[in-house]
């Protein structure tokens, strides 16, 4: 950011003041400022210089100008096609980097093309671009979105730990390019914000490229999905989390604000999956078992008894019953 005072000849003193960020700082490269004196010298950076792009492109970006972009997409009917849109509008404003939004297979990819050698505004350039990006979708369908994966093409930096502050996944440096990518499921989300919520966000936006967003809508349903196909493999906490790309304490606490836990969820598919076993498959009480996760027989058969009040022996022949009495009718 002080790169870009230099570029336009401007004193960054009063925003260094304003930030409450000391010259002696500076000049120690271990030093480290919080996530507010980051959003107070950006805003004061952006509004000083009148450009958002903090210098990075080789024309302005005038103050306003990311809002609109964010109002561009307001009135898309889902995440998708709103990434679309991003990415088609923010062409009109530069094509010193290019946004290209792709889908594959299970896999939405944010990526950026760089069509102009950006020097050493690269980094922060690459980093903010894919931070506005995130930090706007998870915010217009209010749900944070984790992320798979988060790739830049420059060697991994000195100051590489920030990066898992900024990013909620996996960050790999020395890549072809820059991007990020995460489930498809996100995609189909509604936005939840009309005109009146943007005005509102825009007056303080900054926080949305600076902090992660904590809320995730789906994170119960996609935690769902992977323990019915993992089940029997993902058998503590670390495991799943792992699954998910976040960390174990995150994780509890999400599913804690959505109401619900970990082992609420572990014993919902499992008992969902075990009772399709025992209806459609003639698979012993033992298999069934190791298929869903428990250790022992014993253990199942407890469990078991507790959801359903019956044993799974008893629980499948009384689900056979009704079937046998059919096949009596019809012949």
């Amino acid at each position: 950011m002080l790169r870009a005072f230099e570029k336009y000849g401007v004193d960054p003193s009063e925003a260094l003041r304003s930030a409450r960020i000391s010259s002696s700082t500076l000049q120690r490269p271990s030093s480290r400022v919080t996530a507010k004196q980051v959003e107070v010298l950006t805003d004061f950076a952006m509004r000083q210089l009148d450009d958002e792009a903090l210098g990075w492109f080789s024309r302005k970006l005038p103050w306003g100008t990311y809002g609109m972009l964010c109002r561009a997409s307001l009135t898309s009917p889902n995440l998708g096609v709103a990434l679309k849109r991003w990415c088609r509008h923010h062409r009109l404003l530069t094509d010193d980097i290019v946004l290209k939004f792709v889908v594959a297979g299970s896999d939405a990819q944010l990526r950026i093309d760089e069509n102009r050698h950006l020097g050493h505004m690269q980094e922060l350039c690459l980093l903010t671009s894919l931070r506005y990006v995130h930090g706007y979708a998870c915010w217009v369908i209010d749900s944070r979105i984790p992320l798979r994966s988060i790739d830049f093409p420059f060697p991994k930096p000195p100051h590489a730990d920030v990066y898992s502050l900024l990013f909620p996944g996996p960050v790999h440096f020395g890549r072809g390019r820059s991007g990020f990518c995460f489930d498809t499921q996100y995609l189909s989300l509604p936005l939840r914000r009309d005109e009146k919520a943007l005005r509102t966000m825009l007056l303080r936006a900054l926080p949305l490229t600076v902090r992660q967003y904590q809320s995730d809508r789906v994170l119960a349903q996609r935690l769902r999905t992977i323990l019915r196909a993992r089940c029997g493999e993902l058998s503590n906490a670390q495991a799943v989390a792992n699954a998910l790309n976040i960390a174990p304490r995150t994780l509890h606490r999400h599913l804690k604000d959505e109401g619900t836990s970990l082992q609420a969820l572990k014993d919902e598919v499992r008992r969902e999956l075990a009772i399709e076993e025992l209806e459609r498959s003639a698979r012993s009480i033992k298999q069934i078992a190791h298929d869903v996760g428990f250790e022992s027989e014993k253990s199942f058969m407890r469990a078991f008894r507790n959801w359903t009040g019956q044993s799974p022996g008893e629980y499948r022949r009384a689900a056979a019953a009704p079937h046998a009495t059919t096949g009596r009718l019809a012949s």
